[in-house]
């Protein structure tokens, strides 16, 4: 007879997952993907780092598991905030302040998710991030050009621009953690002209 886990069994390895998760996402936080250690985390989750690896196969793994997390987490308020019912503008200019906005109060993390240099398996997770986070800019200029708000237009190449344009201002300041004055008001500015989006838009 196959063994089978009691709820008390499952919800303490529930609990483990969990703290080992949150531990990761604070080493990466504090010390980015070059600094996170599979004993860094168990020691910050205070477990063994035999039982990190019961849950995840190693560091690759892990990492893997926080970014699909945090990502969604992420595009999930990016989409709440540039939802329908405003104009193509307002809903640009939602993506780039509610993605750059969170991205400074937690810089570390941010510059992860976006630049930092990381093996094979997390890139293709910050590739799938990407083209969600373009999914957005997407539904923004598709709505606009629809409503006659925007010239026609490239879609697909609009969006996965603006997406490149709003990682590449970002990663300097997220790299260094220091906050720079204007810089998401300027991206947003840069935005709305690259679409055609008219200034009073924003």
């Amino acid at each position: 007879m196959a063994y089978r886990r009691t709820p008390a069994v499952e919800a303490r390895l529930a609990a483990q997952r969990e703290a080992i998760f949150e531990a990761a996402v604070a080493v990466l936080s504090e010390s980015g993907y070059q600094g996170l250690t599979v004993a860094a985390v168990a020691n910050r989750a205070q477990v063994a780092t035999g039982t990190v690896y019961s849950h995840f196969s190693g560091k690759s793994d892990l990492v893997v598991a926080v970014f699909r997390e945090i990502v969604s987490r992420e595009v999930d308020a990016v989409n709440d905030a540039a939802g329908p019912g405003r104009s193509a503008g307002e809903r640009i200019a939602a993506v780039i302040e509610t993605f750059g906005g969170r991205a400074m109060r937690n810089p570390k993390l941010a510059y992860t998710l976006l630049a930092e240099p990381v093996d094979a398996a997390v890139d293709a997770e910050r590739l799938i991030f990407r083209r969600t986070f373009a999914d957005a800019f997407a539904a923004a200029v598709a709505a606009g050009v629809a409503a006659g708000e925007l010239a026609p237009q490239n879609v697909p190449l609009v969006a996965a621009s603006l997406v490149g344009a709003t990682a590449e201002v970002l990663a300097g300041p997220l790299a260094t953690g220091q906050d720079v004055p204007g810089v998401i008001d300027d991206l947003v500015q840069f935005a709305l002209t690259a679409v055609g989006a008219a200034p009073a838009l924003r």
